[in-house]
């Protein structure tokens, strides 16, 4: 393979969008089952953060259930999982480029569904507050491990919708959480919202065991030539050449402290910061300020479903668009559409427009958080991309813990919802300043950028 066959362009770039992107039918059904295995996970990471908002309401108004709580304490419990999440993105960030993707991931999904568990049986505010922290360390890593895996395995010229697909999970558990909350609370109780988030431990982690391999990408960053070659063997993944160190021997969080990589680092954990603590704010509180406009249970709920389910959709499209014209400016973009979207919530309009305005708001925080770990994913060498992802994901989820908090403050203090609307449209754009100070750098050259894809056993195919 000569280096007129690379196409290395520019991380966080458009990619390469050849049409030999699958090295054999093996390769695909074995990505696919990545993908997938990856966006179930990750589905319970956007359950685990709305269903929070979607029994809110109950524990406000039953003291019975857990405690006395007022909104200053409900913000709070609400952020205490982003501390935990902040916590387990940054252990993740740490052991995942040493100890690799695939135990990392299999050990998150075991500690957020037993989270999920055991605050279904919090008997009290403290125990519950507890255990968000415990659930959020799981899947704060599980968060941070996707992204580096889903970088590794795509195929160039998909990696922005394959990364959009998986974390598209997000407000995927997002609608799942306010359909059951809707369908199912008065049956099961807020308790049962909370045992639905265990299923992964007895559905999902047998299928991630079996069909869940190591990157070979990793393998061959960390000299496990035999290793990567038995992975590509069996799973019709294409061998990927080894990468032209831009850090040297540092790995993982010492890669990210020193140039070329100290300032992007910066600048993209600022853009993470903004997006989730739009996406955790709006998550929370949006049933909550809705319901003091004049909304039903049920109604402000729906809210929340449309919040999350533009977010899917904007989400997979703005992505689409971001493979060909490169993610930095679609995320300034979408950081707009969220700023235009909160302003325009302000005003007393007919209920259409709103509920269009809470999609345009859906994806342009939910959506646009999407796409910033997809660009964030591809941005890094193999050597720090998980630490990289976790650093945006860890510093990200303080932007998540000031949403809930914000929220909290305003609304007991009585201040006017449109303040708190206005205060996250500002955000918004400062999101969108970020977003066009990130420099674009070089990606390494690989095996995964060529036009077309020699697989193990040496034939190319076009698919």
């Amino acid at each position: 393979m000569s280096t007129s066959d690379l196409s290395p362009g520019f991380a966080g770039g458009p990619a390469h969008t050849g049409h030999n992107v699958w090295g054999s039918v093996q390769h695909r059904r074995s990505v696919v089952w990545i993908v997938a295995l990856a966006t179930a996970a990750i589905v319970f990471d956007g359950y685990d953060l709305v269903v929070y908002g979607t029994v809110l309401p109950t524990l406000l108004s039953d003291p019975s259930q857990l405690g006395q709580l007022d909104p200053g304490t409900a913000g709070a419990l609400g952020s205490y999982a982003l501390v935990g999440v902040l916590v387990g993105a940054l252990l993740a960030g740490a052991f995942g480029d040493r100890v690799g993707r695939r135990k990392t991931m299999l050990t998150c999904i075991v500690w957020f569904s037993v989270g999920m568990a055991a605050t279904a049986l919090a008997p009290t505010l403290g125990a519950f507050g507890l255990l968000r922290f415990l659930t959020g360390i799981g899947v704060g890593g599980l968060v941070a491990t996707v992204g580096a895996m889903i970088a590794e395995f795509a195929p160039a010229g998909k990696r922005n919708l394959f990364n959009a697909i998986v974390y598209s999970g997000i407000p995927a558990g997002g609608v799942l959480a306010s359909i059951a909350a809707i369908v199912l609370e008065d049956h099961i109780g807020w308790r049962g919202l909370f045992w639905l988030g265990a299923v992964p431990l007895v559905v999902l982690l047998p299928l991630a065991f079996l069909r869940m391999p190591e990157s070979p990408r990793w393998l061959v960053a960390r000299g496990r030539l035999s290793d990567a070659e038995a992975v590509c063997e069996r799973t019709g993944i294409p061998m990927p050449t080894a990468e032209i160190s831009e850090t040297g021997d540092r790995v993982g969080f010492a890669a990210l402290a020193r140039k070329p990589l100290a300032r992007p680092t910066a600048l993209l954990g600022l853009m993470s910061f903004s997006g989730l603590l739009l996406t955790y704010g709006l998550n929370t509180w949006l049933p909550q300020i809705m319901s003091e406009a004049g909304y039903n249970s049920k109604g402000s709920l729906s809210f929340l479903l449309v919040l999350n389910g533009g977010a899917i959709v904007g989400g997979l499209v703005a992505s689409r668009v971001a493979d060909r014209t490169g993610p930095q400016k679609v995320i300034a973009v979408t950081f707009c559409l969220a700023a235009l979207s909160l302003i325009v919530l302000t005003s007393a309009l007919p209920l259409g427009i709103l509920l269009t305005a809470v999609a345009g708001a859906g994806v342009g925080a939910i959506g646009t958080q999407v796409l910033i770990y997809g660009y964030v994913s591809n941005y890094y060498p193999t050597t720090a991309r998980a630490a990289g992802v976790a650093w945006c994901a860890g510093f990200g989820r303080l932007g998540g813990i000031f949403g809930p908090l914000i929220g909290g403050i305003l609304l007991g203090a009585g201040i006017a919802s449109s303040t708190a609307f206005y205060l996250f449209a500002a955000v918004a754009l400062a999101g969108a300043l970020v977003t066009t100070a990130v420099p674009k750098r070089r990606a390494p050259r690989s095996a995964d950028d060529e036009q077309a894809v020699t697989p193990v056993g040496g034939h190319r195919v076009t698919p």
